[in-house]
């Protein structure tokens, strides 16, 4: 009996988590994998897929039928319908084209309705399966409604009852707590009228940014939250769980972007197109390295002629690179969380520039006096501590205004602001401390 049968045979079905299937399935070799797929419950196929890193996709398609495919798109919920079918066509689109076909009307219809969304657009991520009552409804038919609901696996994950007019526009959103505490005899907007709480629902438009829903979960500890059209119209509604993996795929490709990496490209298994992406930025870092090597060849006699500079030289660099990149992280992290406003520019770059600075003299103090008794050359000590000063104080700048700007002009911050900001610090740290060599040593 392998791993994943010792795990089926001790849970009950309503027990087994498709996340621990997966965990399960990633410690199997190839052989192992085809075999332990096929003890998976049908209605969890999907799930498990989904749960699965990228690469294990390929694996999952070839080891299932159209049918079984099928059934598995069937049994998910409408968002992670879309989502499988995207990475069904990214495998072999010839495939999703059979599958999409084979399914039943109502669910063809939510796939493609759900496609017209953009990538950034809040409508993307919602799932259309809703539990709503108008708001005349009777509480008790209200509640035997949804009973019979859930006993059908119609719907999962409920929270709340949106309640909407005759026009289906959204008016309140009631927890099923306080559903259970409202006087079962009465309708629902009478028993609203008649509460002394706030119904009122946190709710976005289906084109409104995903980051600004994001920013919404955030702000206001939401579990769920019912997405509505221009006209007011509840559309489905967007859930925590979705929310956490919007999170973690917008922190990796940070991640990513700061190294100057593609994370569509790092989670593929094909090395050309992950070493192709790569290159693109170690290309333009190339070209940043020549123009810092430059500077320095600017002041070959004076290297020549001292060669302790030489050995001091990088440390300059160095720190001012660790300094910026510093501001440069906190910076970009805060953007992402929408914790800098539009008129916070100023007040973030003083911040990191007096950070900067204050590192910057406490640590010139201790290279000056390092550098003065190694060398026994006390000047010396003065030339790399009033570097140090400079170029840490122009990381700080550099690191805080980078992001901002990008931000400011519409592009991703964490994208190129690594390159743009080493570049910056390697050629003020080179040039201040041998211009400052060539004046005071020589």
């Amino acid at each position: 009996m392998n791993k994943l049968e010792e795990y089926l045979s001790a849970h009950e079905v309503s027990e087994i988590h498709p996340s621990d299937i997966a965990k399960i399935l990633k410690q199997l070799d190839e052989s192992e994998f085809a075999e332990a797929l096929k003890l998976v419950p049908k209605d969890l196929v999907g799930d498990v897929a989904l749960a699965l890193p990228d690469r294990y996709f390929d694996d999952v398609v070839e080891n299932l039928s159209v049918d079984e495919l099928r059934d598995a798109v069937s049994a998910l919920e409408s968002d992670d319908q879309v989502d499988f079918l995207h990475e069904l066509e990214e495998v072999d689109e010839s495939i999703a084209s059979k599958v999409f076909d084979t399914l039943d009307e109502e669910d063809k219809k939510e796939i493609i309705k759900l496609q017209t969304y953009g990538d950034d657009e809040a409508g993307a991520y919602m799932q259309l399966e809703v539990f709503t009552a108008d708001k005349n409804e009777v509480v008790h038919d209200v509640i035997k409604r949804f009973a019979a609901l859930r006993r059908a696996k119609t719907i999962e994950n409920i929270q709340n009852l949106f309640i909407t007019s005759s026009d289906k526009k959204l008016l309140f959103a009631v927890g099923l707590d306080d559903l259970l505490v409202f006087d079962f005899n009465k309708t629902l907007i009478e028993n609203i009228e008649q509460s002394e709480d706030s119904f009122e629902p946190k709710k976005a438009q289906d084109r409104e940014d995903i980051r600004d829903v994001v920013h919404y979960f955030e702000e206001y500890d939401l579990s769920v939250m019912p997405i509505i059209n221009s006209y007011g119209v509840l559309l489905g509604r967007i859930t925590s769980d979705d929310i956490y993996d919007i999170i973690n795929e917008h922190a990796t490709e940070q991640m990513y972007n700061l190294a100057g990496l593609d994370d569509d490209a790092e989670e593929d298994d094909e090395i050309y197109k992950a070493g192709k992406k790569r290159a693109s930025w170690l290309g333009v870092n190339l070209f940043t390295a020549i123009f810092a090597s430059f500077v320095i060849g600017i002041f070959a006699d004076t290297l020549e002629s001292m060669v302790a500079l030489a050995v001091l030289m990088p440390i300059v660099a160095s720190m001012g690179g660790n300094a910026g990149t510093q501001s440069l992280t906190v910076v970009v992290r805060q953007l992402a969380l929408g914790d800098i406003s539009k008129g916070d520019a100023m007040r973030i770059i003083k911040k990191e520039v007096l950070i900067s600075l204050m590192n910057g003299v406490f640590f010139a103090i201790i290279m000056g006096v390092v550098a003065a008794i190694w060398f026994n050359m006390k000047m010396l000590g003065v030339v790399i501590a009033l570097s140090m000063i400079i170029n840490l104080f122009m990381a700080g700048l550099f690191g805080a205004a980078i992001p901002l700007f990008l931000k400011k002009i519409d592009v991703d911050p964490a994208i190129g602001s690594a390159v743009i900001l080493t570049t910056v610090t390697d050629v003020v740290g080179f040039f201040s401390f041998l211009a400052l060599a060539t004046y005071i040593l020589l």
